[in-house]
Formats: structure tokens, C-alpha cells, sequence
């Protein structure tokens, strides 16, 4: 669908066929935290070290993004979910829609899955609704699907529950799949090679650079498309040369060695 496909060019670029995604929804999650404070200065600093897209909720176009700086591509949350909520913070519902997207000038859309949870069938039904209204729209689907629940037994980031949910993701329609790094390119591979869409890699909890950026050379090496990092990038010191380094491993394939030069 070429409308699709001109949307992804905005979050994919188009001569590597990797991307770099900063997700910045996090405060309707857990608030106003460290990095995201002003959401205009955030996107500007991704933005300048070359990130290709941010993900973020309404609040995002409303407030920050494509305000000042370079541009990037806007992916919009779909699904929400707060650390408040007293039955189940990972609960995600569905608190906007794909047509607001295309009236908010948003380049794609997510929706977050929790494999594996009690809500599952719920968070299932939802990415089958807005997969099909994405298709109906032309609009770029990123699935952001995570292995976590009652479901999981022992470490979710497991090959074994990572490569169900990536494929899953795929199996309903999804363009771009989000999931864990499974902590080393082979078993990363498991999950890349049985997922028909392109693969890209949670950032996780807070690293030191080097472990980041060890972490994205692994993904890389994995067969992954590139990277969804949130903390690790808004909240670093310089978030724009933390995307510079990571973009030279994912866009020109260079070592962590030389990654860490761009940092240091």
C-alpha cells in the first residue's frame, strides 16, 4: 500500500533498512521523570543526533514534537496503562485511535501487547482492531510485544517466550515488532528469524554506555532492524551523541570500539 509505504520511509530509513526509535510515553505511565520533563527539548536532542522516529501519546504533537529543531518521525501510542491502577498496572487499553493519528500528522502508530498476561485476550483483540484500521488507512503498525505476565515462568526475556510474542505481532499484522533483547545474537536470532517482520530491541533499564552500546551491537549481529531505547537515550547526559553512537552500529554497522569514540 503506497501509503504505507511513504510512512515508513519517515520511520525506516530507506537505504539502510534499520531504524532508531526513541519512545518517550512514558509519563502516562509513571509521570513526569527525568528527560521528559519538556518534551520539546527532548525530541530536539534525539533528533540531532539522528534518531529516526519518536514514539509518544497525544500529548507529545500537543506539546513537543516538530516544535523546534530537526525533524523526525512521530510514532503515536495507542495504548495506555499507569503504575496507579490497583488490579493490573500492566493492563493496557486502547485510549486513542488511528484516524486521530492521521489527523495529528503521525507517521505510524503503536499498541503495547503483554504476552502471556491475564489481559492478553483483550490486549490480542485490540492489536487485531487497529492492525486492520491501519491497513485500512495506509498507517505504519508498530507492536510493542512483551513476554510478561502470569503466563511467563522465569525470565521473560527468554528466547523461548520472546520469539512467541515477536511472532505473534507479525502473525496479526504489525509492520515493526518491538520485544526484549534476548542477551546474545544466537539466541536473538531465534526470534528474528522466526518473525516476518522487522525486529527491534527494548532498551531496558538503565545501562552504562558500554553495555548499551554492547547491547545494540549484539541486536545488530542478531538480525535485528534496529533499536525502540527510551532511558538510555533521554535521560543520558548527552542524548545526542548516545544516539550518534548507537546510529553508527546500526546504520553503518560499525564496532562498539568504534561507537564508543563518538561518545568519548
Amino acid at each position: 500500500m503506497l501509503g504505507k509505504q511513504i510512512r515508513l520511509e519517515r520511520i525506516i530509513n530507506r537505504d539502510t533498512r534499520k531504524t532508531i526509535i526513541v519512545p518517550m510515553d512514558h509519563g502516562v505511565t509513571v509521570g513526569p521523570i527525568d528527560g521528559l520533563m519538556d518534551l520539546g527539548a527532548a525530541v530536539d536532542s534525539v533528533a540531532d543526533g539522528g534518531a529516526n522516529a519518536v514514539v509518544g501519546h497525544i500529548g507529545l504533537p500537543l506539546y513537543g514534537h516538530r516544535k523546534h529543531g530537526k525533524d523526525v518521525g512521530l510514532i503515536l501510542h495507542l495504548s495506555s496503562s499507569s503504575c496507579l491502577n490497583p488490579t493490573d498496572p500492566n493492563d493496557k487499553v486502547l485510549t486513542n485511535t488511528v484516524q486521530r493519528a492521521l489527523k495529528m500528522g503521525a507517521d505510524g502508530v503503536s499498541v503495547h501487547i503483554n504476552v502471556g498476561s491475564k489481559n492478553e485476550s483483550k490486549q490480542l483483540e485490540i492489536l487485531g482492531k487497529i492492525a486492520g484500521d491501519c491497513l485500512e488507512w495506509g498507517m505504519p503498525l508498530l507492536a510493542m510485544m512483551y513476554p510478561r505476565g502470569e503466563g511467563i515462568d522465569g525470565d521473560p526475556q527468554q528466547a523461548k517466550y520472546v520469539k512467541i510474542a515477536a511472532r505473534i505481532g507479525a502473525e496479526l499484522g504489525a509492520d515493526i515488532i518491538k520485544t526484549y533483547y534476548t542477551g546474545d545474537p544466537e539466541s536473538m536470532r531465534e526470534v528474528t528469524e522466526g518473525c516476518m517482520a522487522p525486529v527491534v530491541i527494548a532498551g531496558g533499564s538503565k545501562l552504562s554506555d558500554e553495555d548499551t552500546l554492547k547491547m545494540i551491537r549484539g541486536a545488530m549481529d542478531g538480525g535485528c532492524a534496529g533499536l525502540s531505547m527510551g532511558r538510555n537515550a533521554f535521560q543520558h547526559e548527552n542524548p545526542a551523541k548516545l544516539i550518534a553512537a548507537a546510529g553508527a552500529i546500526v546504520h553503518d554497522d560499525k564496532s562498539v570500539e568504534e561507537a564508543l569514540k563518538i561518545l568519548n
